[in-house]
């Protein structure tokens, strides 16, 4: 399966950008932390970006890299619609 994924903020890493994967292009944007079956453990390195060692996987299974700005004005589209 071949799905999307973008870097994005998140309240619980303090404004740093952390992976975020989706499936399908409708799909809403999860953190990776919530995709136990994409998921791969962190690299040990202090500071490191959390998500590279799934993004380096995935990208490899021929998911696609969407744009932060993309993806931050689809998120924004999607809370105005709700």
């Amino acid at each position: 399966m071949s799905g999307q994924m973008c870097w994005l903020s998140s309240s619980n890493h303090e404004g740093q950008l952390i992976l975020h994967l989706r499936e399908r292009s409708f799909d809403s944007w999860l953190p990776y932390t919530a995709c136990p079956q994409y998921k791969v453990p962190d690299y040990p390195i202090p500071g490191g970006s959390k998500g590279w060692s799934t993004y380096q996987k995935l990208r490899q299974a021929g998911w696609t890299l969407i744009p932060t700005a993309q993806a931050q004005n689809a998120v924004a589209t999607e809370v105005q619609r709700v």
